[in-house]
């Protein structure tokens, strides 16, 4: 597998850690080399969060991600800062409930996900970082599904078993999502 080098930005309370987390968790149980590198502003919920993740068969030189082979932006203000760094061929998935207007980036290719629609059909719109989760599953091979599955189960811990479905719920949606919409 080619190097994976992922963005996912966000605002606070959006899950934007947690989905980085579950990438890197994903790809330590299939044996790659992976850094988890989380940047986010001083308020627990609406300020900004993004996450640097790199998933590879060979040593990572360093955790933060220039070229992003995808960038994961969940607001408007995250696409602003953050879809630049998709690289030439990289993929833009946008976050269409919240995210009005597309970039003008010809060279990327962009996917516009409606993350919190499909999340609140699930039940809440707080599974949306795991809708976009599924949709990079469905168009990268960062990691496998069934390490993401098990991901999931061992980073909510005993605790938040009861939020198992609605998670693998969303990981299906935003999965079934990005496998019919043309791109």
């Amino acid at each position: 597998m080619p190097e994976e080098r992922i963005i996912v930005a966000g605002f606070g309370g959006q899950g934007i850690l947690m989905l980085g987390k579950l990438l890197a968790h994903a790809g330590m149980m299939e044996g790659k080399q992976v850094t988890w590198l989380p940047s986010y502003g001083p308020e627990m919920r609406g300020g900004t969060a993004n996450c640097n993740v790199i998933i590879s068969d060979d040593p990572i030189g360093a955790p933060i991600v220039t070229e992003a082979t995808c960038v994961i932006a969940m607001n408007l203000p995250s696409v602003e800062r953050f879809a630049s760094f998709a690289q030439p061929g990289g993929w833009l998935l946008l976050n269409r409930s919240l995210i009005p207007v597309t970039p003008d980036r010809s060279d990327v290719q962009t996917l516009a996900v409606p993350a919190n629609d499909l999340a609140q059909q699930q039940g809440s719109t707080r599974v949306a970082n795991v809708v976009m989760l599924g949709a990079l599953l469905a168009l990268t091979r960062a990691v496998r599904r069934e390490s993401v599955v098990t991901a999931i189960k061992e980073v909510l811990g005993p605790g938040k078993q009861h939020l198992l479905g609605i998670n693998l719920n969303a990981l299906e949606a935003g999965m079934a999502f990005a496998t019919k919409v043309p791109v």
